[in-house]
């Protein structure tokens, strides 16, 4: 077991902590006579209605034994310094495709990190590629239910994935996810597609493979690599052009077809990107199994359709005026178009602009709005005309912050810009709201996707 030390942050007002006198730099040592590796073993031994905590006082060092009754469903009201009571795993792999490698230096420390923590991925819904994990690990993950888990696969060609991930051991994970499948683990999976490398026969192999682990392994997304103009003395990979996406998209659609008809599922999915890039329609709702893979951009185009024209179905078309702008990446801008046209067919009144972003930071190739930088939107917009607001998504900004990828604030935008920004989030009705309401309000869910910003003083390892 890790030798963590599990420091308490915070104690919630009128809480159990409180009552009993617990405070911020106490240190749990053990509940119930046991040590505690992680969130997962805190929350399960908080489960008995009778516990018994040992802490060490962070001023006297003395060491109390708390005996606490409580409801089985009830917190002691204690957050921790690190969310997960525990280190973050760090990758150990030197994938040929990571977006990491491929960022300039210069940027905020947490935009580095590399992390490969199966309890990441149950708790934030990380995609993981297992060759971090231990026996212990999968125990875990079975004893206490967590799931889904959600696996980089990347290819089931043992060879090809030693070459793809650049770690010898990268081969020998289908024995793990036989024994989470083996005992109903949830499972989801997601294969980067790098040109030349693991499509086309390599693609078709890997989805074969992967159906044996069905109905555990849920689904399955293809997406195309990201190629950043920073791959300097990188793996030489290519981008895909409109005829591979072509091309891409009928392999996965066969393959949908033959799962559907003896699975009742679609199991594998092509992300929205492909059938921009083919300049296909994206397909119907049916098709996406419940959108179990939004995240990963499977479905996002589709379900913002429907949500579009479900929003605009509720409501009254009539004369109101208002001129706005809306931001996106150059790859789903024809679609927004679409949307926006949806909404000024029945309100004639409401116009909106919308601007592709070409991304200059990381390169022309770069081209969905998750990775604008707020440098490029000022430059790019500076002289447009933005009307009385500018719209942009809610997942161009860190999560929790009004902060672009290279720390540019949005509050630096409007500076710069002199124009309101509106930050929308990804619903549909949200963004009908945002484009129709004047007094509309910013509740923002936002995805922390590219970096790890929680804190972890508890370990030898800089958690960021």
């Amino acid at each position: 077991m890790a030798q963590t030390r599990h420091i308490v942050k915070r104690v919630l007002e009128d809480s159990i902590a409180e009552a009993l006198e617990i405070e911020p730099g106490d240190e749990i040592l053990k509940i119930n006579d046991q040590e505690m590796e992680d969130i997962f073993d805190y929350q399960f031994l908080l489960a008995d209605e009778y516990i018994e905590v040992l802490i060490r006082k962070k001023d006297s060092g003395e060491e109390w034994v708390l005996e606490v009754e409580k409801d089985s469903d009830e917190d002691l009201g204690i957050e921790f310094e690190s969310s997960l009571m525990d280190d973050y795993r760090s990758c150990r792999n030197r994938c040929v495709f990571c977006f990491i490698d491929q960022m300039p230096k210069g940027m905020r420390d947490t935009l580095y990190f590399k992390d490969d923590d199966s309890r990441l991925s149950f708790l934030q819904g990380n995609y993981v590629t297992l060759t971090n994990m231990s026996d212990h690990d999968i125990d875990r993950i079975i004893h206490y239910r967590m799931e889904p888990i959600n696996i980089s696969f990347q290819t089931t060609n043992p060879e090809l994935r030693v070459q793809m991930l650049r770690n010898r051991h990268a081969g020998e994970i289908f024995g793990k996810v036989k024994r989470l499948a083996d005992a109903g683990i949830e499972l989801n999976g997601q294969i980067v597609l790098c040109r030349g490398l693991n499509d086309g026969e390599e693609l078709d192999r890997s989805i074969r493979d992967l159906t044996q682990y069905l109905p555990a392994l849920r689904s399955v997304s293809v997406v195309p690599v990201g190629l950043s103009r920073f791959r300097d003395g990188l793996y030489p990979l290519e981008p895909f052009t409109a005829e591979d996406a072509a091309a891409t998209i009928d392999l996965i659609e066969n393959w949908q077809k033959k799962i559907y008809d003896k699975e009742g599922i679609h199991f594998i999915h092509a992300s929205d990107e492909w059938y921009l890039l083919a300049e296909r329609e994206v397909p119907e709702e049916e098709r996406y199994d419940g959108y179990l893979q939004l995240e990963n951009g499977v479905g996002m185009l589709r379900l913002l359709d429907t949500e579009v024209s479900e929003a605009l179905a509720e409501k009254e078309g009539d004369g109101r005026q208002r001129k706005l702008s809306l931001a996106t990446g150059r790859l789903p801008a024809a679609y927004m178009r679409r949307q926006m046209e949806k909404v000024t067919e029945k309100f004639p009144g409401v116009q909106v602009s919308v601007y592709p972003i070409t991304n200059d930071f990381f390169g022309e190739m770069i081209t969905v709005s998750g990775l604008i930088t707020g440098q490029d939107l000022i430059a790019q917009l500076k002289d447009k005309d933005l009307g009385e607001c500018l719209l942009i998504p809610c997942n161009m900004l860190r999560s929790g912050e009004s902060v672009f990828l290279d720390d540019v604030t949005v509050e630096q935008v409007v500076k710069e810009l002199q124009t309101p920004v509106l930050v929308v989030d990804p619903e549909g009705r949200d963004l009908v709201e945002a484009v129709l309401d004047r007094e509309h309000k910013e509740v923002h869910r936002r995805r922390q996707i590219y970096e790890q910003t929680d804190r972890c003083d508890c370990g030898q390892t800089e958690c960021r």
